[in-house]
This record gives C-alpha cells, sequence and structure tokens, in this order.
C-alpha cells in the first residue's frame, strides 16, 4: 500500500491539475471566510481602513465581473503557452521529457493562481445584493479580489520570463543533469559497503547459502510493465518472518513480463499463495521507467536529448556536446562512489534479501554507447566524448571502472578512424585519445 501511494504521489506531482485544484479550493474557502467576515463590518470600520474598496453595489459588481473575466481569458492563455512549449520539448527533446516539465511547480502554480483567482470573484460577486432593503457590499472581499489581480499580474509576467527560459535547451539539459546528480546522491550514498568486485568469498561472507541455486523456487510477476520501485525493507521483514533467502531477479527500471521469474526463494517449500501475494505487492510496476531507483533513467533522458541533437533533422552538436559534459560531471561524480552491497541484513545480521545493483560499467555503456554511435561523424563531439572519459579516469579510484572507461575510448577512437574523411580531423582524434589513454595508463601505475 505505501508503495501505491508512492507511485500515485509521484503521478500528482507529475500532474497539471492537482495543484490547481487545491488551489481552487482555497479560494473557494476564502471566498466565504471573507464574506462571513464582510457582514461582520459596518461601513465606519471600512471608511476607517482607508485602503478597502468603498465604492457601491455597482461598482462592486463591476471591478468583481472585470477581474473573473479577464482571469479566464488570462487562464486560457497560459494553457495555450504551456501546450506550445510542451510541443516544442517533445518535438526537440523527446517525449519522456514531459514529465520534467509537467513537474514544474511555477507552471502548475500559475495555472492555479489564475482558476482560483477567478472562483473567487464569481464566489463573491453572487453574494453582493443591491435592493435598499437588503444591500450588501463585501468591501474586504472585493478588496482581496483586487490584490489577487495585481499578483495575478506578476505571476503572468514571470511566467512568460519562466517559459521562455525553461525551453532553453541548456536550461533543460541542466535540470535533467542535477536530476541525475541528485540520483547518484540517493542511489550511491558516499559511505557504503563496496560490493563492486563480488567474489565467492564474499557471498560466503554475507552469508550466501551454498545451496541457493539448486534448492530455490521462484516467485512469479503477477503483471507485467516497467519495474519502477522495490520495497526493500518490506522484503527484508517478510524473510526474516519466513526464516528464508530472497534474491531479486529484475532491478529497477528493466521491464518486467507476466509469469517470468521476479524473485527467487531459499529454501524451496516456502512459498504459499500468500507469500507470492506479499512478495509481488513490495514490487511496483508501471507504464514508463522512472528515477525513484533507476539510476540510468536519467542518464538516458541526456542521451536522448543527445542523440535527437546529433540527428539529421535537427543537425545540433552544440546541444550534444552539452550533454556530454553533463554525463562527464555526473559520472565524475559516481566513479568516486562504492557500488552498493547487494546483501541485505536484517536486524540480527542474517542475510535475508540478495538484490544485484546497477554496476559502474553497465552505467557507462548506457551513457556513452548511442552517443558514441551517432557521433562518429561529428568531431565536436567525439573529442568531447574523450575529454569526458579521461575526466572520469582522472576520479576513478580502482583499475576495474578505468578498463571499462579505455574500452570505450578505444571504440570512440575506432569509429572516428572508419567514418572521418578528413585527416586533420582524424590526427586530431589521435591526439585526444592518445592523452586520454595516457592519462589512465598513469593512474593505473600509481594505483
Amino acid at each position: 500500500m505505501r508503495l501505491q501511494l508512492l507511485k500515485y504521489a509521484g503521478r500528482l506531482r507529475a500532474s497539471f491539475w492537482f495543484l490547481p485544484s487545491l488551489m481552487a479550493t482555497g479560494a473557494i474557502a476564502a471566498a466565504f471566510g471573507m464574506v462571513a467576515l464582510d457582514q461582520g463590518v459596518t461601513d465606519k470600520w471600512v471608511r476607517a481602513l482607508g485602503w478597502a474598496y468603498s465604492g457601491g453595489a455597482q461598482g462592486a459588481s463591476a471591478v468583481l465581473q472585470t477581474i473573473a473575466g479577464s482571469m479566464i481569458t488570462i487562464a486560457g492563455v497560459v494553457f495555450s503557452l504551456t501546450l506550445v512549449a510542451l510541443s516544442l520539448a517533445s518535438s526537440q527533446f523527446g517525449s519522456r521529457l514531459l514529465r520534467s516539465f509537467m513537474r514544474d511547480t511555477m507552471t502548475q502554480v500559475v495555472l492555479g493562481t489564475f482558476v482560483a483567482t477567478f472562483l473567487y470573484c464569481l464566489l463573491v460577486l453572487r453574494t453582493i445584493r443591491r435592493a435598499e432593503e437588503s444591500l450588501f457590499v463585501p468591501h474586504l472581499s472585493v478588496t482581496l479580489g483586487v490584490v489577487f489581480a495585481i499578483a495575478s499580474l506578476w505571476v503572468l509576467i514571470y511566467f512568460i520570463h519562466h517559459v521562455a527560459v525553461s525551453i532553453q535547451a541548456d536550461e533543460i539539459v541542466a535540470r535533467v543533469g542535477e536530476n541525475l546528480a541528485a540520483g547518484i546522491d540517493r542511489l550511491f550514498p558516499e559511505q557504503t559497503t563496496r560490493g563492486s568486485a563480488l567474489s565467492t568469498d564474499d557471498a560466503a561472507g554475507a552469508g550466501m547459502p551454498s545451496s541457493f541455486e539448486t534448492e530455490a523456487e521462484t516467485v512469479e510477476s503477477k503483471g507485467d510493465g516497467y519495474l519502477q520501485i522495490i520495497d526493500m525493507d518490506a522484503l527484508v521483514l517478510l524473510a526474516r518472518q519466513e526464516s528464508a533467502v530472497f534474491r531479486i531477479e529484475r532491478r529497477p527500471g528493466q521491464y518486467v513480463i507476466r509469469d517470468h521469474p521476479l524473485v527467487s526463494v531459499w529454501p524451496a517449500g516456502h512459498v504459499t499463495e500468500a507469500l507470492d501475494a506479499r512478495i509481488n505487492a513490495a514490487f511496483v510496476l508501471g507504464n514508463q521507467r522512472t528515477s525513484a531507483q533507476d539510476i540510468e533513467f536519467d542518464v538516458q533522458e541526456l542521451v536522448e536529448i543527445a542523440v535527437r541533437a546529433l540527428s539529421p533533422g535537427i543537425n545540433d552538436p552544440f546541444t550534444a556536446i552539452v550533454c556530454v559534459d553533463r554525463l562527464g560531471s555526473a559520472l565524475s561524480r559516481l566513479v568516486r562512489r562504492d557500488t552498493p552491497s547487494p546483501y541485505r541484513l536484517d536486524g540480527e545480521g542474517q542475510l535475508r534479501v540478495i538484490a544485484p545493483p546497477a554496476d559502474f560499467a553497465g552505467i557507462v555503456d548506457s551513457a556513452f554507447n548511442q552517443i558514441r554511435q551517432y557521433a562518429r561523424t561529428s568531431v565536436g563531439v567525439t573529442l568531447r566524448l574523450l575529454e569526458a572519459i579521461a575526466a572520469v579516469a582522472d576520479a576513478a579510484g580502482s583499475d576495474e571502472r578505468r578498463v571499462a572507461l579505455q574500452r570505450h575510448a578505444d571504440m570512440v577512437v575506432r569509429g572516428a578512424r572508419e567514418a572521418l574523411p578528413e585527416s586533420q580531423d582524424r590526427l586530431a582524434v589521435e591526439e585526444r585519445y592518445g592523452e586520454a589513454t595516457k592519462r589512465m595508463r598513469r593512474h593505473t601505475t600509481r594505483a
């Protein structure tokens, strides 16, 4: 249940209706509250305040009608600007980035501001009575409506600026890069148990049953979709209750097929229908990947922007270079972190869950493979790829990770040798490749 709530909370955050609906509800409450306050305020108090609206019923109606009509008109303009921005982002950078735009709190607040002001003025307007025997003018409510209108104008000006900035390629790439850096800090914390080079001794030290492969029984998935979130604490608690060891067969971000293995349970004989249901409840599947526990999701967003920029229809190598810079920065942060151990222990130190994490070499493959393939004929992007690889290698703390980086540098230079017709371009690539290789070998020798 908790995972489903987290899933729905993520959907609400990326919706254009939830926050505006909350603001509209607040406007309705404010309208009723201000009208109730106005009913207890006399004209003498209004005149004493000085700044409050002090006109008659006809003037109050005209003010509120003007504000309400203009607010709903501007709300339509804001919706149109938002859809234009979404269309541009989708065609230029890919539809997967739309979620990033839809999670933009500023856009949601702007939409909510105009809708809330419209509703407030509409509800206050209906309380004005012009009959002499029952005359009622909500002076304070009208004053607050004017304040809302002034604030809405400022919000509109800022929104135009915000849209103009948010659709710039560098800003979009920077936003995705910041999400990637935050994901690395969350999923690869600085203080972890090293698990990047696991051996048989490591597994035995963690209490891995020697008969796991032969005696384990599988639990199959009850649905299809991308694995978004795994409730690891729930699995550890469940394994402890069953005196069992679970091995998770799929990582977050991978596609899960119905009736295919999801978890292996040791020893055999523990799996029942109830346990099967509880294990499946600890996994959240969806129609799309998310960055909650999937570090490669943000990596692939940057890769998609770079690949689209390198396509013949767009031909924008400068945006691809910006993506490579962000990927190099993220990998330089990641390469300093130890890969989290796949072994999860309970409070008594007993092994309960085995959850293989994403490894550094796989993340590097996701970051560089497609860009390298599409950038074979682009000298600028090829040179920047080699520079990024060298920068990451400078921060690498193990030879194993430098080997993975060297493999990509070798593939980059081989592609350039085959695809670049100009000898001087090939020479520039060779020089940059030589510098990168020299730096990796120097660090290897020191290690």
